[in-house]
């Protein structure tokens, strides 16, 4: 499959092929799997040039972006990106799988132990994409966002302003 034709078509069916192969390969031993799941790509649109669906596996469900028709942000696997949603700002981080190409993932639940079933999976599923696209969802998100970043780096002190005393602007002998 060309490039470009993998990025024209809805990816939901190549997406599942690849993650039921892993699930049947590399996670076929992984004690965290829920054995009451199965693969399943729910809810794949286009969506700002880019294909955006959520992934269920007996192991995680994730907020998945594939490249669309539109502009692509390349990444090497592991590394991560924010996306803008209306309910917020959200980290998604890059895999490279042969069969799918570059995915961007954001991860809603890892494992999935809590899942009594597969519909509750798969309604969890639609219920975040609904979410996602609702504002009202957007200071909690961006909340939760916020905690996980790193804090502002303070300002360099030149050694001179540190030796005579200054400090952020002021220096001690300003104490009025």
């Amino acid at each position: 499959m060309s490039d470009a034709s993998a990025r024209s078509g809805n990816p939901a069916a190549r997406i599942e092929e690849a993650y039921e192969r892993i699930w049947r390969t590399r996670m076929a031993d992984v004690p965290i799997l829920n054995a009451k799941l199965r693969v399943e790509a729910v809810g794949f649109r286009a969506w700002q040039g880019q294909w955006l669906g959520v992934l269920v596996t007996p192991w995680s469900i994730n907020i998945v972006l594939v490249p669309g028709e539109g502009a692509w942000t390349t990444l090497a696997a592991g590394a991560e990106r924010f996306v803008a949603f209306p309910a917020g700002t959200f980290r998604f981080i890059a895999a490279h799988e042969a069969s799918i190409g570059e995915s961007h993932s954001c991860s809603l639940f890892s494992p999935v132990l809590e899942f009594t079933d597969h519909e509750a999976a798969r309604l969890t599923a639609e219920a975040a994409l609904v979410g996602l696209f609702d504002a009202a969802h957007a200071p909690a998100a961006d909340h939760l966002l916020r905690e996980h970043q790193p804090e502002p780096v303070a300002a360099a002190v030149s050694k001179r302003d540190f030796l005579s005393g200054k400090f952020s602007g002021t220096t001690h002998g300003d104490r009025g």
